[in-house]
């Protein structure tokens, strides 16, 4: 599967020319897309978990793009919007895109910028959800260690050395060795500095407050 195909473009537009006409020009790239007339029917349908993003129209019956952005983001929905409009204006457009908006598309756009924006959209997609994914494991990795190992992790990216934490521990500094070297193959780090960025991926100076 290429990975258009593997993606997929939301459209909410309560226009049906507006949907059929972004559908087919999506089709002819060989880019799937699912199109609905309201919000609502988005969020009861059921969509595929793949890098995907939404073109959102603006101005809809009984709904305003903007807020639903506000209410995607709280509900913890994190899908790259494309806002496109026939009656925007600087400050609604900058609100957009304050609030994390790839592109605001005003019509009549020329469909390149639109795909511009889409593809853009599904890169930063991908990325979040590889981080995403990068995140898990490493929390499972770190969940894996004992308790004393994650204190010993905690001091050995803060900097310190074998037998401060030894002392700082009340243990000898073998002991610290051995823990530390546990720690160092269940995080699956070949260095020093590389456990620190994984320490740093899991925010531990947050855990510790």
């Amino acid at each position: 599967m290429t990975t258009a195909a593997a993606s997929m473009v939301f459209v909410i537009d309560d226009d049906d020319l507006v949907r059929a006409s972004i559908q087919g020009m999506l089709k002819s790239v060989g880019l799937r897309s699912e199109t609905f007339e309201t919000p609502q029917e988005f969020l009861r349908s059921r969509r595929s978990d793949v890098p995907s993003c939404l073109v959102l129209d603006v101005r809809l019956p009984g709904a305003n793009g903007l807020d639903f952005q506000r209410e995607l983001a709280d509900a913890g929905v994190r899908i790259p919007i494309i806002f496109i409009t026939g009656h925007g204006d600087i400050p609604m457009s900058v609100k957009a895109m304050k609030s994390g908006a790839v592109e605001f598309l005003t019509k009549p756009f020329r469909d390149q910028d639109l795909l511009d924006a889409i593809h853009q959209a599904l890169d930063r997609d991908r990325a979040m959800r590889r981080q995403q994914s990068e995140l898990t494991e490493l929390q499972k990795r770190y969940e894996s260690l004992t308790a004393r190992e994650r204190e010993v992790m905690g001091l050995v990216v803060s900097g310190m050395l074998n037998k401060q934490i030894a002392f700082d521990l009340g243990t000898s500094e073998i002991t610290v060795k051995i823990q530390r070297g546990h720690v160092m193959r269940k995080m699956q780090a070949e260095s020093l500095a590389e456990l620190v960025r994984m320490a740093a991926k899991l925010d531990l100076s947050a855990e510790k407050k």
